[in-house]
């Protein structure tokens, strides 16, 4: 019964450890997106709020970020786990809002420029 509270324990902090790195890749990719897309409002090719959208999926991330850090800093693994729950979801209403972010960068891209 030890061996499998192990195997569990080693299981949930391999899933901590995958939220947390990329969780942290993709405040990063949201920077690097914030970037490109002031640099098309710049040229004058298209006006969206993408940006801002994308500076609040980068806080979701963050915030997922700093969270799956502080369960596997956390000694307790019921504590542990439910912050790797919160992590998780907050995770995955962070990839559901980026994915909605590219379809309005996509829409907005192909939508005609209005005079």
């Amino acid at each position: 019964m030890a061996e499998n509270g192990k195997q569990r324990r080693e299981l949930e902090e391999d899933i901590c450890i995958h939220i947390f790195t990329v969780s942290s890749a993709m405040v990063g990719v949201c920077l690097t997106v914030i970037g490109l897309v002031r640099v098309v409002i710049t040229l004058g090719k298209a006006d969206t709020f993408a940006d801002d959208l994308l500076a609040f999926d980068a806080l979701l991330f963050l915030v997922c970020c700093l969270i799956s850090y502080a369960a596997l800093r956390s000694r307790g693994s019921q504590r542990m786990r439910r912050l790797e729950r919160i992590a998780d979801g907050i995770f995955i209403t962070a990839m559901i809002v980026m994915v909605a972010i590219c379809a309005f960068i996509t829409y907005a891209a192909a939508a005609p420029a209005h005079a």
